[in-house]
């Protein structure tokens, strides 16, 4: 079982996506089900919102 970890933005017991390091990714409210991703799927898609060349709609905390 891995161990599902909310964002540090989330207030305590907020609805958020969660992360499962090797396993996923799964919305809290339907914790039974998630999107399988690989370690190398996630790295790639934290480099493409952190770049500098990403849209600043897709940035991390955009619309804050």
């Amino acid at each position: 079982m891995s161990t599902w970890r909310k964002s540090s933005y989330s207030q305590a017991g907020s609805d958020c996506v969660e992360i499962g390091r090797g396993i996923g990714i799964r919305d809290s409210k339907a914790p039974t089900t998630h999107l399988p991703l690989s370690d190398k799927a996630w790295s790639a898609f934290l480099t493409y919102i952190i770049s500098p060349s990403t849209s600043g709609s897709m940035r991390i905390g955009a619309g804050r």
